[in-house]
């Protein structure tokens, strides 16, 4: 196996970067089509939800509401990395408040999210924006209290409930204590929540609260959570020390590709194609496809998907052993 110099390494990824650039240009017709297509779904998911006659339709129908809130906020990412509707002063009011809506507030969203970006599977500071990722040897050196935390913040239910841990806590509570001037809109964001579950309650019912309103937004965290667990835990992934971390390699052997069949990968705004958006994030959800199938280098990536025994497979990666050069359990 010929060892790639640090020069050489630059001019690849380089290379890898400009063979994706002519899949950034936007079609601005299309990413109007599919952002107003997909809210009017919202809406329409939503009123069933909380008007439809039966039981039977609107629990079905608070389900997919959750799954297309999915949709809604990969776009709002998408907005966010500047890929969609970047020119566009009604697109970015519209999508401000998506983000405050959906718990996810743009200031450290923002913040969070490029760092990720710019540090994705680094050992130190693989924490801001992710789950974070110890060595072995690393994690043996953790007092139990620090242990305990790790194993809360990678533990599933952590995940499947992230609408009170990841989103509600992660993402309003603990920036705003963090910096409550320059992050006001996580503030913002959870009270706006609270005051619109307790509004339409009272005034709706608060059976119509909980079907319009917390269950479409817990599924949706929840699914959301374990898609950036997944994308970034996965069977075969590598874990690169900082001093030899590439953005080339971290995209390619650090990121995965969800398989799913077209109604998720719908609903998943082609979030599962995540080497590609992580080698070139300006790339719209809807080139997504047609960047991997047109560059070689993309067309082999490591995958995962969400069948049962692939969820549970990336449940049970925990540390990453240098000697074993792949993630493994706790010790």
């Amino acid at each position: 196996m010929t060892t790639l110099s640090r020069a050489e390494i630059e001019r690849r990824d380089k290379a890898l970067v400009d063979a994706t650039r002519p899949f950034c240009k936007e079609d601005v017709a299309r990413s109007w089509r599919e952002t107003l297509i997909t809210l009017w779904v919202l809406v329409l998911c939503i009123a069933l939800a909380a008007a439809a006659p039966q039981l039977w339709i609107r629990i079905p129908a608070s389900l997919v509401a959750g799954l297309v809130i999915v949709r809604g906020f990969i776009l709002y990412h998408d907005h966010q990395h500047n890929a969609l509707l970047r020119f566009s002063p009604i697109g970015r009011a519209l999508f401000w408040i998506y983000g405050v809506l959906v718990l996810t507030p743009p200031t450290v969203w923002r913040q969070t999210h490029n760092y990720h970006h710019a540090h994705n599977t680094k050992i130190v500071g693989s924490h801001v924006g992710s789950y974070p990722i110890l060595t072995v040897d690393l994690w043996k050196k953790l007092t139990p209290r620090q242990q305990l935390m790790y194993r809360i913040t990678r533990h599933p239910l952590n995940i499947l409930f992230g609408y009170f841990t990841v989103f509600g806590f992660g993402m309003c509570i603990s920036p705003f204590l963090r910096r409550p001037k320059g992050n006001w809109d996580s503030l913002f964001s959870l009270v706006l929540h609270v005051a619109i579950v307790v509004t339409v309650g009272t005034l709706a019912g608060w059976d119509v609260a909980l079907l319009a309103v917390v269950l479409p937004l817990f599924v949706a965290c929840a699914l959301g959570g374990y898609l950036f667990y997944a994308q970034h835990n996965f069977e075969g992934m590598r874990v690169q020390p900082r001093q030899e971390w590439s953005y080339g390699s971290a995209a390619l052997e650090s990121s995965s590709f969800l398989e799913t069949g077209p109604i998720l990968q719908w609903f998943t705004g082609n979030i599962g194609f995540h080497h590609v958006h992580h080698l070139n994030p300006r790339i719209p959800f809807y080139n997504l496809p047609d960047a991997m199938a047109a560059i070689p280098e993309l067309q082999n990536p490591g995958r995962t998907s969400l069948a049962p025994g692939e969820v549970l497979a990336c449940f049970k990666l925990k540390l990453w052993d240098p000697v074993q050069n792949r993630m493994v359990g706790y010790p």
